[in-house]
């Protein structure tokens, strides 16, 4: 553990000198709420037509096109309604991962000036929130490019507050397993950030309680929540919802990913996404994607956008970092790039992503909202390295 936190320390940024207390402040109110948060995360189009007939083709070129046609378009849709609530925090992850894979600063620009806005402030209306703690992982990867204390004062400083959390230490925070995605990523990049384990730490602590709640060993798989235990779909099966184990594999890779690769940590995590990856490759579909229920894909006739898009990033950042068999797992995420783009209308919208919600659902064809947009891009980003 010495030798896990001396590299720490050696990666951390002399800038944190100033102490975030300067800077911390108390985040402003929501602006909106209700029905207008949902009125910006997306919508339906009942006179969308056509498709923009994207190829499949695993090259920089296609992927590329397929990229700027989805990211030109939401960034159209979104203009006025950018947020910091929790379903902005995918699109500005996938933003940003669109101008790595293309150059094109636009996409980085746009996120940027809404951190700005925000005066990289969260929302803390709802204390220790995971949903509330989204946006940081933007906030921490902004301050990559230019270390200024200020732009992770808040995300710091609402850290600091869960890592003191001492209420109730047997009752998991994290009760809801799209919290995963949420909350625990931002509190690694803090640790390699400030050199203090004490942010992995608190994030292994309430990931564990999360995970022994909430995972079914034999299924490989996570319930939404505890009020889904016993319940059962149509055909009998339990109710494994596929955004919400998108959420988790996909947040499993991104902890992976900020986490040092000599972690004492790290092995539990990487035994969990590999687990989780092979159970989510068998439930495949034909079309490459998966529907809204992973045990009873035939109650909903739709595939479901957002969480067929977290799967193939998770995956995806698999295979690029050597966790995944290429062999393998090439073919599932090849597969499932092809499906998404299939509901790539021509103008960019992006379809069949269910709204916001908790369980598996029924939705249109035109469905489309922010978080699944952001999924699709951070998928293409990585794609492009599995291109190479």
């Amino acid at each position: 553990m010495l030798h896990n936190r001396l590299s720490l320390i050696a990666t951390a940024s002399c800038c944190l000198a100033v102490t975030t207390a300067a800077f911390a402040q108390k985040a402003p109110e929501k602006p909106m709420s209700g029905k207008d948060i949902t009125a910006a995360a997306g919508n339906s189009a009942p006179d969308a037509s056509g498709m923009a007939n994207l190829s499949p083709a695993i090259n920089k070129k296609a992927i590329d096109k397929a990229i700027r046609t989805v990211a030109d378009w939401q960034l159209v849709n979104a203009k006025g309604k950018f947020n910091q609530d929790w379903t902005y925090a995918p699109l500005y992850l996938g933003l940003l991962a669109a101008t790595d894979a293309t150059g094109d600063k636009k996409y980085h620009d746009a996120v940027l000036a809404d951190a700005q806005r925000y005066e990289w402030k969260l929302w803390n209306n709802r204390p220790l929130h995971a949903d509330d703690e989204a946006i940081g992982q933007s906030y921490e990867k902004l301050y990559a490019e230019k270390k200024d204390p200020a732009r992770i004062a808040d995300t710091r400083a609402t850290f600091d507050r869960l890592v003191d959390y001492r209420d109730n230490l047997d009752k998991d925070l994290w009760w809801w397993c799209d919290a995963l995605f949420m909350a625990p990523t931002g509190l690694v990049k803090m640790s390699v950030i400030t050199g203090d384990h004490k942010y992995i730490d608190a994030m292994d602590r309430e990931w564990s309680l999360t995970q022994n709640h909430l995972y079914d060993p034999k299924q490989k798989l996570f319930y939404r929540d505890a009020t889904y235990f016993g319940k059962h779909e149509a055909n009998g099966e339990n109710i494994y919802w596929t955004r919400g184990n998108g959420w988790v594999l996909a947040g499993t890779a991104n902890v992976l990913k900020a986490m040092p690769k000599n972690d004492p940590l790290r092995p539990k995590y990487e035994a969990l996404f590999k687990d989780m990856a092979a159970r989510i490759a068998e439930l495949q579909q034909p079309d490459g994607l998966w529907k809204p229920s992973l045990l009873d894909p035939t109650h909903y006739p739709l595939p479901e956008i957002s969480g067929s898009a977290f799967f193939a990033y998770g995956l995806t950042w698999g295979v690029n970092n050597g966790l995944l068999d290429r062999k393998t797992y090439g073919p599932v995420i090849e597969k499932a790039w092809a499906g998404m783009l299939q509901h790539v209308y021509a103008d960019g919208r992006l379809g069949c992503i269910q709204p916001i919600g908790a369980a598996p659902g029924a939705f249109t064809e035109t469905s489309s909202y922010v978080y699944g947009v952001g999924a699709f891009l951070m998928t293409a980003e990585e794609l492009k390295h599995y291109a190479r």
